[in-house]
């Protein structure tokens, strides 16, 4: 069993911002969680984004300088939310000197899934894309279903009336744990001193807006057919 921290060995702070629920949680350098704060992500995460992390922080009597390091959701997520997310994550790790590590957020949903799970996130307003644990998320075009193995199960975030009621359930499920489970997978990066490169780290964007270009190797589906 993984000993607990003591408040001396500081703290991780994980953002996610890759799903419509925006998600700050804190915890204990050995993954342990403390405290997880979400909410919907509307139209203005740049403005609640960092007033959420410092309340959060403060109902937690937790000062910035005992940060150890930032762990962020890199997606796959729309563009907007997803860019805020990781913009914060680098601004908080950049001013606080503090290494910095991407999780995926679909194998962070994952983690709390039934063994053998598939999950399903939204590309656009139609298409939608498939993610197994530790693989690349795929495309899946509108009018297609993802092929399932007989022990596989289906989980759907975000897809309300787009996937399997059951699906959309266990998606919801999963999505709690979102939290807990970019703690623990972010701490045993750090354990490991698997930290990301702050200029190389990028987001997973599922869309890009109009006239917005994918650079420095970030991946980008378009799904502007016009």
């Amino acid at each position: 069993m993984t000993p607990s921290s003591s408040p001396d060995d500081g703290v991780l702070l994980a953002i996610d911002s890759a799903t419509t629920q925006v998600v700050v949680a804190v915890g204990g350098v050995d993954g342990t969680p403390l405290e997880t704060a979400e909410w919907p992500a509307g139209y203005r995460h740049g403005e609640t984004l960092l007033p959420a992390i410092d309340e959060l922080l403060g109902r937690l009597d937790i000062g910035r300088p005992r940060l150890k390091a930032i762990v962020v959701g890199t997606g796959p997520g729309a563009f907007t939310g997803l860019r805020v997310g990781i913009a914060t994550a680098k601004g908080l790790a950049h001013a606080l000197g503090l290494p910095i590590i991407g999780i995926s957020t679909a194998d962070a949903i994952l983690a709390h899934a039934p063994a053998r799970s598939i999950l399903l996130l939204p590309a656009g307003p139609s298409d939608r894309l498939v993610a197994r644990r530790g693989g690349p998320a795929t495309l899946l075009l509108s009018g297609t279903d993802p092929e399932l193995a007989d022990d596989e199960t289906l989980v759907a975030v975000d897809l309300g009336g787009r996937a399997p009621a059951t699906a959309v359930e266990l998606g919801d499920l999963a999505r709690r744990g979102l939290g807990a489970a970019l703690l623990v997978l972010g701490a045993a990066r750090l354990a490991a001193g698997d930290v990301d490169d702050l200029a190389g780290l990028v987001p997973d964007y599922v869309t890009l807006p109009r006239g917005v270009q994918a650079e420095g190797g970030e991946v980008a589906w378009s799904h502007d057919r016009r």
